[in-house]
């Protein structure tokens, strides 16, 4: 079979285009929306068969958003222009659910809320600790990454969260890790951390209104379990 040319290329491209443009993105097969992707990175060229082989390489859609950009760039063909342009789409889109989030009026465990952990934490292949600061009226101020790696009380100091806490002038809190097995029920170590914050806070009148364990489909909120006290 003939390779094609760049004629025929840039004709498909055009037609990629115009089908998400009419249809949108629900349209398409998981292949052709990496495949319109990498037409803005690779110009003159078919990225159909490595658009497949993305998908193959990571496992999902979901996987290669989610990947390390230089795992992406290590894929024979693609190099690091393309890595941070998949890269960009998925911290766009990460910014675009902080922001809606932060326009609620109430954040604790709102559907916002919920979206935006789980798509920027829940394909995460190493655990991290965040803290959403929330203002009186429990609106979002700001997200910090606190700890990557092994999250326990060992390495997540309460003086340390608290400091950060009264730098930003927060009134409460929401804690968030995530588990990078997709298993959020809560570990021992995940429950003493929790008390031991709660009662670090308590005495400087900061509420911490939920600790949130993220996995990849699922969010475990000890609130709702009714763990917080």
């Amino acid at each position: 079979m003939s390779r094609p040319t760049p004629s025929d290329c840039s004709g498909h491209r055009r037609r990629l285009k115009e089908k998400f443009l009419s249809a949108g993105i629900a349209a398409f097969h998981p292949y052709e929306a990496v495949e319109l992707l990498l037409t803005f990175a690779l110009p003159r060229r078919d990225v159909k068969p490595l658009a497949k082989e993305l998908l193959r390489h990571f496992g999902s859609l979901r996987g290669v958003v989610q990947a390390d950009p230089s795992e992406i760039a290590a894929v024979p063909g693609m190099g690091r222009h393309a890595a941070v342009l998949i890269k960009l789409v998925k911290d766009l889109g990460d910014l675009v659910l902080k922001e809606k989030a932060r326009d609620r009026v109430q954040i604790s465990c709102t559907q916002e809320l919920l979206d935006y952990c789980r798509c920027a934490m829940g394909g995460l292949k190493e655990e991290q600790f965040r803290i959403i600061y929330l203002d009186t009226r429990n609106r979002m101020m700001d997200v910090d990454v606190l700890e990557k790696g092994v999250v326990n009380q060992a390495v997540v100091y309460p003086r340390k969260v608290i400091e950060h806490a009264l730098k930003r002038k927060a009134s409460a809190l929401i804690l968030v890790h995530n588990h990078p097995s997709g298993h959020v029920v809560p570990s021992e170590a995940d429950i003493r951390l929790t008390r031991t914050l709660e009662e670090a806070a308590r005495v400087l009148d900061i509420l911490i209104h939920d600790h949130l364990i993220v996995g990849e489909e699922k969010v475990f909120s000890f609130r709702e379990e009714g763990m917080m006290r």
